[in-house]
């Protein structure tokens, strides 16, 4: 079992930024791949970005690619999302998730998730 725990969302004007951590316990944090989804009132919940087990990969969805980096920490079992020149259609529930299979971009390839962390960006 793993148990994730966000931080770090708020309300921010457009164009600013927010970084959002994630911290695990339980198994060994660097088993697994890490990834960030985010969730619209209306809406399904989407993929955001991923990182590889020791950080050396990472993919984006492409809504945030160039402006949302993800990064890991395994010594503090901490995975973040920096998040710069946000828009308002990146308002949403953000969640961390942890997955054993790389390269997977759907929910259900995630096996456990945080209760997630609301983003609101206002115009």
């Amino acid at each position: 079992q793993v148990q994730l725990v966000e931080s770090g969302g708020g309300l921010v004007q457009a164009g600013g930024s927010l970084r959002l951590s994630c911290t695990a316990s339980g198994r060994t944090f660097s088993s697994f791949v890490m990834g960030w989804f985010r969730q619209a009132p209306g809406r399904e919940r989407e993929f955001v970005a991923a990182i590889s087990w020791r950080g050396t990969g990472t993919y984006y969805a492409d809504s945030v690619k160039g402006r949302f980096t993800i990064s890991r920490d395994n010594a503090k079992n901490t995975v973040y999302l920096q998040m710069n020149s946000l828009k308002p259609e990146d308002t949403a529930v953000y969640y961390c998730a942890a997955s054993t299979r790389w390269g997977r971009t759907g929910p259900a390839e995630y096996d456990y998730w945080g209760q997630g962390t609301q983003v609101t960006v206002s115009s």
